[in-house]
């Protein structure tokens, strides 16, 4: 697929791609990167006023809504009150009858992610611009380390991103320990505006790690205040489950699911669990997929631990029978690890999301196309894993837990923006409508319909794993950093305009650990003072 920088996109049947440049982008028109003869003539139209008015809509936040009207300038929340009156320079945008809520933001992507001797198709435009049109106004994506180096890792992604059009963060990986890694987590922290560590206990061989050096890294983020965060399969297991498959001549995309069950999902949960309780450090579990790692986040949770689950949105609106299609090609676009689970487990994830178990939902859109994931037509373990989701997920958590009565409006406010600015340490200034945040809005119309297609969706992936669905409530708008860049099924978008957000460290689930530690030293009741013995 040709790499295409679309400076605006409009939807018809499938996308027409309209580029056009202006002096910003102007670097990527002379690197010859485009759309045909026309991405580097002509102008870009300004996508909206520096000021803009938000009229007569019902303002949602996590833990509140009212009626009210939402003053923006120069791309910040001024007001929020029930009559606004403004000039004739600001644009004014009716929104009554629909909700004016904060941009969603995606904790888990990957973006220009080189795995499995291939890259991910959507670079940090075409996977920002997907995010946009679908109502997501700021992501997390995953730096991983080159050679083990944080450093140039970072490095690699500061440059991959250059090309990005909205806001963004990142984790950043760790895939081995010694002396100079833990030096690097440091400057990571304290000058790079990390603030997260994620540690695979799966990909033997590539990206797993060792419960040592587990253990050390739990211990370096609780002194630096960073969020621990895990791929949570056993990985050793897993890799006999592969190999079990192939002496049983299950090479299709089904081998893959039957390969790793929810059982070491569960096991590797609880394990990365216990490891942490015994570091005394908060824990992230990425991309909760089965009941049995969800049960676990819930009974540390009532035990008081401070753990956070991650389902994405595969998991939720799911199930893995497309993984036994007669095609290879539609059984393979459902790969992803760990794998989409049993009839049943969707549900199950559901109803721990409505009562808090799980508290938010991630996408970890990571997309391949027919083409790469039919490198492993003979050998499911050669299928590059990943499913799509970062345009998808504003819409579909809406229809599957706000139509179905499972949440409310405020609580999918939480779920979407809101608990992950929060976790990450960047609320209020993401995840609210509130005087002073960023003005990065959605408008959603309860009442509009959406139909999930390849033909219209933004990613440059060929295929959808959520092809034809259909739902209620649709976002007819999107505001990033005060600018409408999305608007009457209109995407405006320019490479170059996004802004890398540092987070800081010592989030809210730090608050009062040091208590905990000295209530530890204090039970010891240890060590013991003996009288040394006459020799």
């Amino acid at each position: 697929m040709a790499f295409i920088f679309i400076f605006s996109l409009i939807i018809t049947t499938a996308p027409s791609l309209l580029a056009h440049s202006q002096s910003q982008p102007n670097q990527f028109c002379e690197a010859g990167i485009g759309y045909g003869e026309s991405s580097c003539g002509g102008s870009i139209p300004s996508s909206s006023s520096s000021k803009l008015l938000i009229k007569g809509g019902t303002v949602v936040n996590a833990h509140h809504q009212q009626i009210a009207d939402v003053y923006v300038e120069d791309g910040v929340i001024v007001a929020v009150n029930p009559t606004i009156t403004v000039g004739d320079e600001v644009r004014v945008i009716d929104a009554t009858g629909k909700f004016v809520m904060p941009g969603g933001i995606d904790p888990h992507t990957h973006l220009e992610f080189e795995f499995m001797n291939t890259v991910t198709k959507d670079d940090f435009f075409s996977g920002q611009a997907a995010a946009l049109a679908g109502g997501t106004t700021m992501h997390i994506d995953f730096v991983i380390p080159i050679d083990g180096s944080l450093t140039t890792g970072f490095e690699a992604y500061e440059k991959k991103a250059k090309k990005s059009c909205m806001d963004y963060g990142f984790h950043m990986a760790i895939t081995k320990w010694d002396e100079t890694v833990a030096r690097e987590m440091e400057i990571m922290v304290k000058e790079k505006g990390i603030n997260s560590f994620k540690f695979f206990m799966a990909y033997k061989g590539a990206l797993m790690i060792s419960d040592e050096l587990l253990i050390e890294g739990l211990k370096k983020c609780k002194s630096l205040g960073a969020l621990a965060m895990v791929h949570a399969e056993n990985g050793d297991a897993v890799y006999e489950g592969q190999k079990k498959m192939i002496e049983l001549g299950i090479t299709g995309p089904e081998g893959h699911a039957l390969s790793r069950p929810p059982v070491l999902e569960g096991e590797a949960t609880a394990r990365a669990i216990r490891l942490a309780d015994f570091v005394n450090t908060p824990l992230y579990v990425v991309h909760v997929m089965s009941i049995d790692a969800m049960e676990e986040v819930a009974k540390a949770r009532k035990s008081g631990q401070r753990v956070i689950g991650e389902p994405v949105l595969s998991g939720l609106a799911l199930d893995d029978s497309w993984l036994w299609h007669p095609d290879f090609v539609t059984a393979a676009k459902y790969v992803m690890s760990p794998p989409i689970r049993k009839q049943g487990h969707d549900k199950a994830l559901q109803a721990a999301l409505s009562r808090g178990v799980l508290q938010l939902v991630g996408t970890d859109h990571c997309v391949f196309n027919s083409t790469q994931k039919s490198f492993g037509i003979d050998d499911f373990r050669k299928i590059p894993n990943g499913v799509n989701g970062i345009e998808e997920r504003m819409h579909m958590v809406w229809d599957i837990m706000v139509e179905s009565g499972q949440i409310s409006v405020s609580d999918y406010v939480r779920l979407t923006s809101t608990e992950c600015a929060r976790i990450f340490n960047i609320y209020p200034r993401k995840g609210a409508i509130l005087p002073g945040s960023d003005a990065d809005i959605i408008i959603l119309n309860p009442n509009s319909s959406f139909e999930v297609t390849s033909k219209s969706h933004h990613s440059r992936v060929d295929t959808n794993v959520y092809e034809g669905r259909r739902g209620k409530g649709k976002i007819e708008v999107t505001i990033a950093g005060g600018r409408v860049v999305w608007e009457n099924n209109e995407l405006k978008v320019v490479p170059g305009t996004g802004r890398y957000i540092q987070m800081s460290p010592f989030s809210y689930l730090f608050d009062g650990l040091d208590k905990k530690d000295a209530s530890y030293l204090n039970s010891l009741q240890a060590p013991v003072k003996r009288a040394k013995s006459a020799t």
